[in-house]
């Protein structure tokens, strides 16, 4: 196990490599990344102190269940109640202690951060992976079944999202369209954006979403997008699919060069989450590594995604071409 002053080190990194005035700005702009740091440095002083859960709420005067949820990230704690557990933990180090406690503060400012449009409209999770995005320095993103949110071309987006009839209001899909194509720019096209590893089922090339001038549009990005230097694309064939199908979609995230330094999210129908057990995360970077050696390589996916995007093209122009009447 790490010592006190190696966790502390790393809880309160950026993990980019920046200075003192950049990193108060990322605690200051990512609530989530902020809580994050705290909770896995408070995990760490507990384990240091050799404290159970149990008899660190009895001490503080804590419900066990909130110590739980602080520990967890579920919620977030103030400046006192941080304050107090520190010095239960004996941790005396006072620059340490001023760091976190503005983490503390930072996020705390979770309602003030987010646009009130997004805590109206977008999923909790959704609102998390955004700030992680802004953080990590490697995202792995596998996809079953649906172009993965960041890669969609504005028309894929719309499509995509008016499948929702039933489930999403006209606002949820406005906001969640606008979101898509903002986060592509984070993921994507900054300057110093992270690295981004696609993981594709084959299926997904199979599916004319939207139409199939949409969808040869969305291959033709695609195609085009898997030619910048941050970002790798890898078509999984269908029949090595199937097995790791079974771990559903999801994406990795790292935030630093530590591989316990990450985050997972996974999405449904109705839900998402963002989990932070170093032991899920552990589990789906394993998996997205072993399928990602099964997969066709780069080269191989791009001429496979840019044939299918011909052939949808060819049926299309054919389409046009035929006598009223012919198939």
């Amino acid at each position: 196990m790490p010592g006190l002053q190696d966790s502390f080190q790393a809880g309160a990194s950026d993990g980019t490599g920046a200075g003192a005035g950049e990193m108060e700005s990322v605690r200051e702009e990512l609530p989530a990344v902020a809580r994050r740091r705290v909770r896995l440095a408070l995990r760490a002083a507990r384990d240091h102190a050799g404290l159970s859960q149990a008899e660190v709420a009895q001490r503080l005067g804590w419900s066990l269940s909130k110590l739980q949820r602080v520990e967890l990230g579920e919620v977030t704690v103030t400046p006192t109640d941080l304050r107090a557990a520190l010095t239960l933990y004996a941790v005396t180090d006072e620059k340490r202690v001023s760091a976190l406690i503005d983490d503390t503060r930072a996020a705390r400012r979770e309602r003030y951060w987010t646009a009130e449009e997004h805590r109206e409209y977008l999923p909790p999770g959704l609102r998390q992976l955004m700030q992680f995005e802004r953080r990590a320095t490697v995202i792995r993103d596998y996809q079953i079944a649906l172009m993965p949110g960041v890669l969609q071309t504005p028309a894929s987006a719309e499509a995509h999202l008016g499948w929702f009839d039933e489930s999403l209001t006209d606002d949820q899909r406005r906001v969640r369209h606008e979101v898509r194509l903002r986060r592509r720019q984070a993921v994507i096209e900054q300057p110093h954006s992270p690295e981004y590893r696609v993981l594709l089922d084959e299926s997904i090339l199979w599916r004319a979403v939207g139409g199939q001038l949409t969808a040869a549009e969305q291959f033709d990005d695609l195609a085009h997008t898997a030619q910048r230097p941050n970002v790798q694309v890898r078509v999984l064939p269908m029949d090595v699919g199937t097995m790791m199908s079974a771990s559903g979609a999801f994406v990795v995230l790292d935030l630093s060069d530590d591989p316990q330094d990450a985050v997972l999210y996974q999405e449904g129908y109705l839900w998402d989450q963002l989990v932070q057990d170093i032991d899920q995360v552990g589990y789906h970077r394993a998996i997205f590594e072993r399928f990602w050696g099964k997969a066709l390589d780069e080269d191989a996916s791009q001429a496979l995604i840019l044939a299918r995007a011909y052939d949808l093209r060819a049926r299309i122009a054919r389409a046009a071409s035929a006598p009223d009447g012919d198939s």
